[in-house]
């Protein structure tokens, strides 16, 4: 990728520009923060406070071009098995594609599969939401525990935070992803298990974690339910392991599907999100998938230069590779967001944290910032010091509402004022010649002095509805796209979380073998199991 002539064009044209500051990018160009702007999906993307020119945009879209973005754009969409390494198709697209639409893989729509999956799912969280399905006691459900990890948890628990102002209140949601015993415990402990729906998603019904808790889970509810038969009213299953999905006691009608071409990080709108629909209910479920759909139908049909997704994906490019900028800050001004970018951290470490090509080869550039962040203002008071005036580049996305969904006085005003404050702060700074006209005393002047010129973007809804959530989600799901193209990796598998469970599955053998067992590890790993045992078994 470096000996490209598109990349050594933007780093002769980084050598040129790389010093220029932000105070005088907006100098030069008076109209700039109307004109870096584009619109999509109900998403406004301002980047002109990024270090970019009109000479970086264009350089990045020749890069792109030469990377063959616009075709592997119509390969994902058109179904090709662009995942290499697992010979997958990736289509999450058609998770929220129109009925009528016709998407093929290996010669079949598989449109048809998608809604009749989502009707099952509507026709089953009716119930739950009208009272008509009960428990094994008769009792209605209250109470919908989540049991999943990774995708099948981050997507659910952040879809619910950020739509809890449209769920239905009477349900408690709950989600339990850790197999450490505490998140269980702590998730049921006020519960009542005649009242409570457990939501098993495991698309093998074989993931370690999530088969320690749906087992917990029914050892707890046949405490109190004393009879098998019981299961089949507390359970469902997401998975596409009908076997294993009877063999645990969940009836096969009560286990809604999804297939090979979902990775896990980009199932939420699958039947994944099932918790989802019993949250906020069938037609606001539909409406977030009408905002990825229109985010989807924006990405393919687009130019790059008018492309939401794209340009957040070359602009993270420039920023990563060319700024050497390692992490970027998702800092969204809505407290419902709370969860987003720890969503957000699967979605693009899990994809782009890779160091080889599609065929192999070590790349010889960085690949995959690290993605992290809290919503404003909390931040403000944490970590925003070291974004101001550390001295490591993050590049920030800054998200907001211009309509609250809890008006509380002027405090949206405040919340606002601070999201746009604080975006002009790190773009301008301030001079140490501004400080001196302050006052200020000569010693404090380098405390005070703000060097600025930290990119950002700022991206603007007018209200975080589910449409507007579906939407989003989808701008960064293309988003990584964009960059896994660029650097030629596979962003949809994820190799990496695999040794470390293939270990994990030999030394649990050994903490549980009741005689002192022979370990092989290396010198530190072996003496941590040994001094495990031994305390474990002095404490009980």
């Amino acid at each position: 990728m470096s000996e490209r002539p598109q990349w050594q064009a933007l780093q002769r044209h980084f050598d040129e520009i790389g010093g220029q500051h932000l105070r005088d990018l907006f100098a030069d160009q008076p109209g700039r923060g109307e004109q870096f702007t584009t619109t999509a999906a109900g998403l406004y993307l301002d980047y002109s406070k990024q270090r970019v020119t009109g000479e970086t945009l264009r350089l990045l879209r020749e890069l792109a071009a030469a990377c063959g973005m616009s075709d592997r754009i119509e390969a994902m969409f058109r179904g090709d098995r662009i995942n290499r390494s697992e010979n997958r198709a990736v289509l999450h697209v058609a998770l929220s594609a129109p009925a009528d639409a016709d998407i093929e893989l290996d010669g079949r729509n598989v449109v048809p599969d998608v809604h009749a999956v989502l009707d099952r799912m509507a026709a089953f969280a009716t119930r739950i939401r009208d009272g008509s399905w009960t428990g094994h006691t008769g009792k209605r459900i209250r109470n919908v525990v989540n049991i999943g990890i990774g995708g099948s948890d981050l997507g659910p628990v952040m879809a619910y935070e950020a739509l809890r102002n449209y769920s239905e209140r009477d349900l408690t949601f709950r989600f339990v992803s850790n197999i450490d015993g505490t998140d269980f415990i702590e998730a049921t402990r006020d519960l009542d298990a005649a009242e409570t729906l457990f939501i098993v998603c495991s698309k093998t019904f074989t993931t370690l974690e999530t088969l320690s808790n749906a087992h917990a889970a029914r050892d707890w509810c046949l405490r109190t339910l004393k009879v098998d038969a019981a299961i089949a009213k507390h359970f469902v299953a997401i998975s596409t392991n009908a076997e294993g999905v009877a063999k645990f006691g969940i009836e096969p009608a009560q286990m809604f599907g999804f297939w090979g071409w979902v990775g896990g990080r980009y199932s939420m709108d699958s039947a994944i999100g099932l918790s989802t629909m019993l949250a906020i209910g069938p037609d606001a479920f539909h409406a977030m998938l009408s905002g990825f759909h229109a985010m989807d139908t924006h990405f393919r049909s687009t130019p790059l230069e008018r492309n939401l997704p794209a340009l957040m994906g070359l602009l993270a490019i420039w920023n990563n590779n060319f700024l050497g900028a390692a992490t970027v800050a998702v800092l969204p001004y809505e407290q419902y967001l709370k969860r987003f970018p720890a969503y957000l951290q699967q979605l693009a470490m899990e994809s782009n944290g890779k160091h080889v090509t599609l065929d192999g080869t070590r790349v010889d550039y960085p690949t995959g910032p690290i993605y992290w962040g809290e919503p404003g203002t909390n931040g403000q008071h944490s970590f925003y010091q070291l974004i101001h005036q550390g001295t490591h580049i993050v590049p920030c996305d800054f998200i907001g509402f211009c309509q609250p969904l809890n008006p509380l006085g002027e405090q949206h005003d405040l919340l606002m004022a601070n999201l746009f404050a604080q975006s002009e702060a790190l773009a301008f700074g301030k001079t140490a010649d501004e400080v001196k006209s302050e006052g200020t005393t000569a010693a404090l002047v380098p405390h005070r002095t703000f060097e600025g010129n930290r990119p950002s973007n700022t991206i603007l809804a007018e209200q975080l509805t589910p449409h507007t959530l579906g939407a989003l989600v989808a701008l960064y799901e293309h988003s990584v796209f964009v960059q896994g193209v660029i650097w030629n990796i596979d962003s949809f598998d994820q190799w990496g979380v695999e040794l470390g469970k293939a270990l994990a599955t030999r030394t649990a053998a050994e903490l549980r073998s009741t005689d002192e067992p022979p370990l092989t590890h290396d010198s530190s790993t072996n003496t941590l199991i040994r001094r495990y045992r031994r305390l474990r078994d002095h404490a009980t």
